[in-house]
């Protein structure tokens, strides 16, 4: 029987779209099947990934679970105030007040999340902990807080002088103004993680401050499993980045994972999701939207909708190594 914080197998809709070997291509190209698992391997979103990497590497290297890795990955993106887009340092809602976004997934397709956190350093670690240890898959605001500090979580103050400066600066220019879908460099509101450990098992990781200058109470697909984050240890696991209304429209991330159930490489499977999210949004346009993907062979890959965004690869060949994604512009 499944518990309530396994996600929901949407066994219909698999049998639906219809099912063959992984290594096999829906594409119109040729793809050579992998004679064998490349693993460990973890990928992580944006140049900040590099360092994520790095501390995940440490773990998978040594033997250790794909969600220990995920975990202590995205924790030093979280932990550095020079990323503003993710935990200290995070630039705030409208109201000058920064919140928090995060879920994780293991292989055996248990989840956890926190949205709209405040003042707790490690969000990560805290949709962990509903995850292993409470009956739910989700808590947001207040209750997620409270949940936190009976857990031994501490309190932190996480705007700090410079995001401060700068959402003062903001409101003063566009303070009547709705924030807009722009998601650049500065402002690229998250670090998704997947890892595959030397066991075989996939989990992945998903972190964010949000969008700059969001109306509070906002949330984006970051925390939303099937959005921002999905895992499925038969098949490969995804994350998001950009604007998240457009991704949950499109529930990017369960689309990249079924586009690889039905034998797509990750890279095909990840730009068939920007065609869907692009025929869900009809601002595609003016946002950007990527999606990074790891089969269950160790094969990676990404596309996004505009060109820059780049994500990090740590692989037993090549080591850590940023790539620039294909884009649809």
């Amino acid at each position: 029987m499944l518990n309530r914080r396994s996600f929901i197998k949407m066994g219909g809709a698999a049998a639906a779209l219809g099912t063959v070997s992984l290594t096999a291509c829906a594409s119109s190209e040729e793809q050579t099947a992998p004679t064998s698992i490349r693993k460990p391997v973890v990928l992580s979103t944006w140049e900040h990934g590099l360092a994520a990497n790095e501390a995940a590497w440490t773990i998978l290297a040594n033997g250790g679970r794909a969600l220990d890795a995920v975990e202590a990955g995205v924790k030093v993106s979280e932990a550095d105030p020079a990323i503003t887009s993710v935990g200290i340092g995070g630039w705030p809602d409208r109201s000058g007040t920064v919140t928090l976004d995060a879920c994780i997934m293991d292989e055996r397709g248990q989840c956890g999340s926190v949205a709209c956190l405040q003042d707790i350093l490690h969000p990560i670690s805290v949709a962990r902990k509903v995850m292993e240890e409470t009956p739910h898959v989700m808590l947001v605001g207040p209750g997620a807080k409270q949940f936190a500090l009976e857990k031994g979580f501490q309190e932190v103050n996480l705007l700090t002088p410079e995001a401060e400066s700068k959402w003062k600066e903001w409101m003063d220019e566009h303070g009547k103004e709705l924030p807009k879908a722009i998601i650049n460099i500065e402002n690229h509101d998250t670090i998704g993680m997947v890892a595959l450990d030397q066991e075989g098992n996939l989990s992945g990781a998903c972190t964010t401050s949000g969008a700059a200058w969001k109306l509070p109470g906002r949330v984006g697909d970051s925390p939303i499993i099937g959005a921002g984050l999905y895992v499925d240890n038969e098949v490969g696991g995804a994350a998001a980045t950009g604007w998240g209304e457009a991704v949950i429209r499109a529930v990017g991330c369960f689309l990249v994972v079924e586009f690889m159930r039905q034998g797509n490489d990750p890279e095909t499977a990840c730009r068939l999701a920007v065609e869907r999210v692009i025929s869900k949004n009809p601002d595609w346009q003016e946002i950007q939207v990527g999606f990074i993907a790891l089969n269950k062979a160790g094969q990676v890959g990404s596309f996004c909708i505009q060109p820059g965004f780049d994500y990090a690869v740590y692989s037993p060949e090549s080591g850590n190594q940023l790539i620039p994604a294909k884009s649809r512009l």
